[in-house]
């Protein structure tokens, strides 16, 4: 089916950035939607950022305006660059995206394995 790689997850200083790339790969018909979810410690799985397969952007309030979603079709990979992060950033990010894996078949939600962003001074 499809399988969803991430990566640039890691440690960064209140105020600094860091950017993640997710890549999809396996079988794959179409890809519409890509995003990025995040899940901090004790809390629900909440929307990051999510483009669409025509480029368009939608970001949580908490993020507008410091983080950055884009994608590459022709690689399947999704980015997201995270600029003036701040400790409540912190949290594992998960990437996700709607694909088709086959002409004739259903379309499916997947999810990358998680990379844990951390800020912290």
């Amino acid at each position: 089916q499809v399988q969803l790689v991430e990566s640039g997850g890691g440690l960064v200083q209140p105020g600094g950035s860091l950017g993640l790339s997710c890549a999809a790969s396996g079988t794959i018909f179409s890809i519409y939607v890509m995003g990025w979810y995040r899940q901090a410690p004790g809390k629900q799985r909440d929307l990051v950022a999510r483009i669409t397969s025509g480029g368009t952007p939608n970001y949580a309030d908490s993020v507008k305006g410091r983080f950055t979603i884009s994608r590459d079709n022709a690689k399947n990979t999704v980015y997201l660059q995270m600029n003036s992060l701040n400790v409540e950033d912190t949290a594992v990010y998960y990437c996700y995206t709607e694909a088709r894996p086959q002409q004739t078949g259903g379309r499916y939600a997947y999810w990358g394995q998680g990379t844990q962003v951390t800020v912290s001074s």
